[in-house]
């Protein structure tokens, strides 16, 4: 394939999948942005103002990016995952297979669809936010670029899932036994200042908390962990994460019997 005909097969994939969360907004874009004014309510202004200022912000103010970032990380891994595995079920990914596309072309259009549905959920949870409390912006580079690199990390980790998959069960262990759990616990409520040492020292381990802490110093400009780890770590899981399923799409892991 020349470099016009890779486009057009790329554009088909990504507008494909596209469509296909926006088809159903009310079930991909609504409910984040109801769930997160429920957090806003709960922990914002009824928890929240027990708990006084955390680095020098309202706590409602403080949990904004977390909870962003948040809706980002499990909106852009159910994008891809329910897709790729979809396919799989229907057969329709063998279309594809038998295509003269090559397969990173594949995966990337599979990534672009998790990377638009994570942005626009991540947008509407933003202006949501608005309503509640207002959002600072201390360096628009690094909030764009952690959010933009966070999903792709996050669509990669949901097309892994979408290839092991065997059930519709299968794709909701991960998220639940996994996604959920180290989310909670990255740092989207408090500062790990605010754990004793010990705990400091586990929560340093987790993945999530350097993605979130990024992404609040790209808005507020204060963060727990050092921003040069955090996009270390986060390039890092991208490099090997596309290594690794275009390793399992080349070999057909999971498609071919």
């Amino acid at each position: 394939m020349n470099g016009r005909e890779q486009y057009v097969a790329f554009k088909a994939i990504l507008v494909k999948e596209v469509l296909r969360f926006a088809r159903i907004w009310i079930q991909t874009i609504l409910p984040p942005m109801i769930t997160t004014a429920l957090y806003f309510v709960i922990f914002g202004r009824l928890i929240g103002s027990q708990v006084g200022d955390v680095h020098g912000f309202r706590y409602m103010e403080y949990i904004v990016p977390g909870l962003i970032l948040m809706t980002v990380i499990t909106n852009s891994y159910a994008n891809v995952v329910s897709s790729f595995y979809s396919s799989k079920f229907q057969h329709n990914i063998e279309e594809m297979l038998v295509a003269p596309v090559p397969n990173y072309l594949i995966l990337l259009g599979f990534i672009g669809g998790g990377l638009a549905r994570g942005l626009a959920v991540g947008v509407a949870v933003t202006v949501v936010a608005l309503f509640f409390t207002p959002i600072p912006l201390h360096s628009l580079w690094v909030a764009c670029s952690v959010l933009v690199l966070t999903s792709i990390l996050f669509s990669l980790a949901g097309f892994i899932n979408g290839i092991y998959a065997k059930s519709f069960d299968d794709i909701s262990v991960i998220p639940t036994f996994v996604l959920t759990p180290l989310t909670y616990l990255g740092g989207v409520f408090y500062s790990i200042a605010m754990l004793p040492p010990f705990w400091q020292s586990i929560s340093l381990t987790n993945p999530i908390l350097y993605m979130v802490n990024a992404f609040r110093y790209g808005l507020l400009g204060v963060s727990d962990v050092n921003l040069g780890v955090a996009y270390a770590a986060i390039l890092g899981f991208i490099a090997g994460l596309f290594g690794f399923a275009l390793h399992l799409l080349n070999r057909g892991y999971g498609i071919r019997s």
